[in-house]
């Protein structure tokens, strides 16, 4: 097994195999990045060209009326198919942080479930500023911060003890970006609706590599963002999701221009658009929008349950790896063993994780550049992104792995970080 035949043979019987010719791939580089930015699918470029050249360039202010007006709906639709949900429940645009604090805030002030604000130790620390700026300045009672023994995986008994002690508005990063722990989205949608709570989901390490199916596990609130699995490019727009039983509940904080009923009568008096079309707020990223569609259709083509098996055989053959190869060399596996209990990336730790990852990123003469990424204090973070994510990358990888540690190759770096790591 731990051979690049059979990585190679695992290649050739993979189905989605030839959506890897799909994305420009930069020679000699492997990208396991965990995964805060996608490749770029090839068909970009054209897209791009098109909106800067004939949009902008010889249409200008024409084509709002011609393309861009009716582009968030267009990638609106194309997330509602991924999310299996309907396309009136979607609005894209702007960042994840921006519509988590629209959403969070409108929820906490329906007083539909309580004003409790309630978040844990797993939660992407940006969301859980997010949810303090809230606390401040509607003068809550204190965020509750659910802490666990570990901080890789949830307590689900500690999690629910929680719940039923203070129902609320709950904030949950559906699959945890330090470990790929992935809650069990449906029974704690239950049991939050049982204690008159609700959960926002954070869907920013999963849309895209897990199979997501919203109505099906009665999720009622979500956010996340476009550029990591979705392949959408950097700053791409974020999403924001409301069930349609909900949204006529509540009233978005942030009375934006794109949020008016109707934008370009210039009323003086603001009155909110109907359903989730209220969440919009300033003019749409017409340049992110366009490229975004690219990704969005690609991860279509290739259906997120079809994503989602590859996602498991990869991550399963890498674990493999990191048994038998890596863990005698000091490795230590963070992520779940049971692949239904995690995202699309595997987490590794070692006492020397920064600089080991420095001699992936800045190798030795013919050896491949090979980009994963570090969380602090001590987490070595592999992304899997199954479009183009292949198993000789992965053997690859832990072959590089073993030969940084076995030859103290990471001595040669040492422990300066850069701001973005």
């Amino acid at each position: 097994m731990n051979t690049l035949e059979f990585a190679q043979q695992c290649d050739q019987q993979d189905e989605l195999a030839t959506f890897y010719d799909r994305f420009h791939h930069p020679k000699d580089l492997i990208y396991l990045d965990g995964n805060s930015l996608g490749k770029q699918p090839l068909a970009v470029k054209a897209i791009i060209d098109q909106v800067i050249t004939e949009q902008w360039g010889d249409r200008l202010i024409r084509s709002w009326n011609e393309h861009w007006l009716k582009l968030p709906q267009q990638i609106g639709d194309q997330i509602a198919q991924l999310l299996k949900v309907n396309t009136s429940e979607i609005n894209v645009g702007e960042s994840t942080s921006v519509n988590l604090y629209k959403l969070a805030h409108a929820l906490v002030r329906s007083r539909r479930f309580g004003n409790q604000l309630i978040t844990d130790s797993l939660n992407f620390p940006t969301d859980n500023y997010i949810l303090e700026g809230i606390q401040s300045q509607l003068n809550l009672k204190a965020i509750i911060t659910i802490q666990y023994p570990s901080d890789l995986e949830a307590d689900l008994e500690v999690l629910k003890e929680n719940i039923a002690r203070n129902p609320g508005v709950i904030c949950l990063s559906l699959v945890s970006y330090k470990s790929a722990y992935r809650y069990p989205m449906k029974m704690l949608n239950d049991f939050a609706k049982e204690h008159q709570s609700i959960i926002i989901w954070d869907l920013s390490h999963s849309v895209g590599a897990v199979d997501l199916e919203l109505k099906a596990s009665y999720t009622l609130a979500a956010v996340g963002c476009t550029y990591k699995y979705l392949n959408g490019g950097p700053g791409a727009p974020a999403f924001l999701y409301i069930d349609q039983s909900l949204v006529s509940a509540l009233e978005t904080p942030i009375q934006g221009w794109f949020g008016h009923s109707q934008p370009f009568d210039f009323s003086a008096d603001y009155v909110a658009a109907k359903g989730v079309a209220q969440f919009k707020a300033g003019t749409p990223q017409i340049l992110s929008l366009a490229s975004l569609k690219a990704g969005l259709s690609i991860t279509l083509e290739a259906s997120t349950k079809r994503l989602q098996v590859k996602s498991q055989q990869l991550s399963t053959y890498l674990l493999s790896l990191i048994e038998t190869e890596l863990t005698p060399l000091g490795f230590r596996l963070e992520s779940p063993r049971d692949a239904n209990q995690r995202g699309s990336h595997l987490t590794l730790s070692h006492e020397e994780s920064w600089r080991i990852c420095q001699c992936l990123q800045h190798p030795k003469p013919n050896r491949p550049t090979i980009i994963v990424d570090f969380r602090p204090d001590r987490f070595l973070r592999i992304g899997i992104t199954p479009l183009y994510t292949r198993f000789e990358d992965l053997w690859r990888t832990a072959e590089r792995l073993k030969e940084i540690v076995s030859t103290e190759e990471y001595l040669n770096h040492d422990g300066t970080k850069p701001v973005v790591t």
